[in-house]
């Protein structure tokens, strides 16, 4: 059976920065401690297992930043903002508890941030694709304001109501699939005057443009993520309408030999926040079938 590995399969340089981030303020001696990482880094437990050995306390946010640290307040050091990025009231609240920041927001992530709030203060219209309960969109939401929207496809660009008179800005959540970014900009430019900002980040391009082909060229597709994870979700999602025989597993342990009688190809991409040494396991595990 020959198995074909994607070439972008694994962690892209926004969760790669991430973690290096983290792994050497955890080392540094003038890192302020102890660090606190509100959720996980990136969407995958292996990772965020590993970051807590290194000593870095997980803690969930729980309504608002009141409620997550009232614990433990006057006990923090630093709090890491993950690669998805947060709103500006968590800065604010750490400048006034003197807390320091360790930001690994996410590059791209930090330009769509931009966007939504340079155009929301100039009065434009903010319409963010992406999804609702996302920590990235959540994120860009708070940046730009109250007045912002948020839209999840189709159906809800259906329902948006808004003024004819005004500016309407689209962006994107950075990992969002790009067919549909397209597919929704098209028939927002039909009915408003719009600036359309393609975010969805270069990595996410290469990796869902590369799945297309590689589900039509092999007879099984394995995409390695975990099941919080947009990226990879977006992947089995394009993978799997092009070739049913797409499977979905968080790790080596979930794969099943059945999946593979009689197979002579098989494909393996992984999602962004998905380490190198768990693909290195799915394809070690492969090669034993």
């Amino acid at each position: 059976m020959k198995i074909n590995l994607s070439q972008y399969a694994g962690f892209c340089d926004g969760v790669d920065r991430a973690y290096k981030i983290v792994e050497q303020a955890s080392k540094n001696k003038k890192t302020k401690k102890p660090i606190y990482m509100l959720g996980s880094l990136v969407h995958n437990e292996d990772v965020v297992k590993r970051i807590q050995k290194m000593g870095v306390k997980k803690i969930s946010f729980e309504k608002n930043l009141k409620n997550t640290f009232g614990k433990i307040k006057g006990k923090i050091g630093t709090i890491v903002v993950t690669a998805h990025g947060f709103g500006p009231a968590l800065y604010s609240y750490a400048e006034k508890n003197n807390i320091d920041i360790l930001d690994t927001t996410c590059p791209r992530v930090f330009k769509v941030q931009r966007l939504a709030k340079v155009f929301a203060a100039r009065g434009s219209q903010v319409i963010i694709l992406g999804e609702k309960n996302h920590k990235e969109v959540k994120g860009i939401f708070e940046w730009a304001g109250k007045d912002a929207k948020i839209i999840e496809g189709e159906k809800d660009l259906q329902k948006l109501k808004l003024d004819k008179k005004k500016e309407v800005v689209l962006v994107s959540q950075t990992t969002q699939n790009e067919n549909l970014f397209l597919k929704i900009s098209a028939e927002l430019g039909k009915k408003y005057e719009t600036q359309i900002f393609n975010t969805v980040c270069d990595t996410t391009h290469n990796r869902q443009s590369e799945v297309k082909k590689m589900a039509q060229e092999n007879e099984v597709m394995i995409v390695i993520g975990s099941a919080h994870s947009s990226n990879s979700n977006r992947l089995y999602e394009i993978s799997h309408e092009l070739n049913p025989e797409t499977y979905f597993v968080e790790n080596a342990k979930k794969i099943k030999k059945a999946w593979f009688k009689n197979v002579k190809k098989v494909g393996v991409t992984a999602g962004a926040s998905t380490p190198k040494w768990i693909i290195q396991e799915v394809v070690k595990k492969l090669k034993t079938f």
